[in-house]
């Protein structure tokens, strides 16, 4: 009686082929439960502000009833009392405190993160870390010397003060963020560059910014969103001429009582800047928070 042995070259292949045809375990989740976990997720964190929403198109009665009144009649008075109420110059000074800051953030963060990212030198790591300490501290711990020294420069409820600590909150994680942008371009552009005779200006100017523009874009739009929604600084450093639309939001709050729709809606003209400005600026944001992401 014969025994057939297999050949080694065609034994290995055949369990190559087994292990190749065997079915793989699904995970914990399939895609389609995972998908359907996402839009939950979603949903649940978008509902106080579906919420937020609804309540705004009520009347105050509607709002304050309980239960809940899901079905009503849509009003725009709220959005009218709003408008016609004093909101103007809060919104006007976070116009200018948010959109001032956000440019000096920029201005200061490009040649900063460039000489840390292209240039480094022996002690840029304590640098960096010098940098991103300034937001270990918490901000109630400086207001005490930033009030007094504001009150003897009579820099107080003036709105170029605001853009000052604006900048000074912004810029670290500006300098983080860019510098992880400046180390995706490729060396040999740089060195092309300099092939060409283009000095430091210049190559920044026509060849770093154009290449990183995703990576500004998302920068400055963080910055706005910071600054514009920033309340401590701007509830104790201003009072008449230089307040923010956080602190009239919170002057909505009154002993009267709250008024629930007025302040939904002031509430939703408040985000609409800021939203408008990432929607109008979603492809350069998607772009420039993935450019550092994957080396």
């Amino acid at each position: 009686m014969s025994t057939t042995t297999l050949d080694p070259e065609r034994q290995r292949t055949t369990t190559v082929r087994a292990s190749v045809e065997k079915p793989r375990r699904k995970g914990v989740f399939s895609g389609g439960a995972l998908t359907t976990l996402t839009w939950v997720l979603a949903l649940i964190f978008f509902a106080p502000v579906a919420w937020m929403v609804m309540t705004s198109f009520k009347q105050e009665n509607v709002a304050a009833s309980n239960p809940p009144a899901f079905f009503f009649e849509p009003t725009l008075d709220q959005y009218k009392a709003v408008i016609s109420s004093d909101a103007g110059p809060y919104f006007l000074n976070s116009l200018i405190a948010t959109g001032v800051s956000t440019l000096l953030v920029i201005l200061l963060a490009i040649p900063a993160s460039y000489a840390l990212s292209i240039r480094p030198v022996k002690r840029t790591n304590d640098v960096l870390f010098f940098f991103i300490s300034t937001k270990m501290l918490p901000v109630v711990a400086v207001i005490m010397p930033i009030y007094v020294i504001s009150g003897q420069l009579r820099a107080l409820d003036s709105i170029w003060t605001l853009v000052i600590l604006y900048t000074a909150m912004n810029l670290p994680i500006a300098v983080w963020m860019m510098r992880s942008f400046f180390q995706e371009v490729p060396g040999e552009v740089l060195e092309a560059a300099s092939m060409d005779g283009a000095g430091l200006i210049k190559t920044l100017r026509s060849v770093l910014i154009p290449m990183v523009t995703p990576g500004i874009a998302a920068t400055a739009l963080i910055c706005v969103i910071f600054s514009w929604n920033e309340f401590f600084f701007a509830l104790n450093l201003t009072a008449a001429k230089a307040a923010t639309v956080p602190v009239f939001l919170m002057s909505q709050m009154t002993s009267e009582g709250l008024f629930l729709a007025q302040l939904s809606a002031a509430s939703v003209l408040a985000s609409l800047p800021v939203v408008l400005a990432g929607w109008l600026a979603q492809k350069q944001l998607v772009r420039g928070l993935s450019m550092g992401a994957v080396k």
